[in-house]
């Protein structure tokens, strides 16, 4: 059974699934971020079969989040680097994490311990803000009803 596509969705989310919405690449991103870059390490590291590693390798290229770079040492040799799109996923991917260890934690392992490079302090919680920087909640905020909405829930 095909999986549905998004494509021509007007909703962002379910267009940004198309291109990340698969566990695997997810996690493949997760270990771009921490510095994995060649197709054996990806595969020890995952414990993920070839056939599958290699298309969610090629769908994240192909989508502009990572990008194959030939380094050429001794023959073809080639690397996965995260594109600027791929780059933009950290905030993405450390909200899901967190909410991970809250909601699902590993139960003999303690979270992750992310920390600030420049001064060692934990990172704080991913959160949506308003334009100065207070904290939202689902509850604070709306999507305007838009003209071309109100016409189309009019008409029907």
């Amino acid at each position: 059974m095909a999986r549905k596509r998004f494509d021509d969705s007007n909703c962002s989310v379910a267009r940004a699934l198309n291109e990340v919405g698969d566990w695997w690449s997810l996690l493949i991103v997760l270990h771009a971020m921490y510095g994995t870059r060649r197709f054996v390490d990806f595969q020890q590291e995952l414990g993920i079969a070839k056939n599958i590693l290699c298309d969610r390798l090629a769908r994240l290229v192909d989508n502009q989040v990572l990008k194959k770079v030939d380094v050429g040492e001794h023959g073809s040799r080639f690397e996965y680097r995260l594109t600027e799109k791929g780059r933009d996923l950290f905030p993405v991917v450390i909200a899901l994490r967190q909410w991970g260890d809250k909601w699902n934690p590993a139960p003999d392992e303690t979270p992750l311990d992310l920390r600030d490079r420049a001064t060692g302090r934990p990172i704080g919680a991913v959160e949506v803000q308003d334009a100065d920087g207070q904290s939202l909640s689902i509850r604070d905020v709306f999507v305007p009803v838009t003209e071309a909405a109100d016409k189309k829930r009019n008409a029907g």
